[in-house]
């Protein structure tokens, strides 16, 4: 390998939203995460519903006429 072209490889702390950080190695100076391990619903076993971007509550507001008009028309 030539010398001086490649990223220094350093340890780093990987901070997730829920608090928890975890050591790794990375070229990048830090890392956010917004899942880990530690809250993840397939690690802990709670099911919640991760929406982060507010996608259900947009769709949901998009078709709510479609869906009034079709509970009108069935009653």
């Amino acid at each position: 390998m030539k010398n001086g072209i490649h990223p220094e490889y350093n340890k780093i702390k990987a901070v997730c939203a829920c608090g928890n950080e975890v050591e790794l190695g990375s070229v990048m100076p830090a890392m956010k995460v917004e899942i880990c391990s530690a809250c993840h619903p397939f690690f802990t076993g709670k099911q919640k519903l991760v929406d982060s971007a507010g996608r259900i509550e947009k769709f949901k507001q998009r078709y709510a006429d479609h869906y009034a008009k079709l509970g009108k028309g069935k009653a």
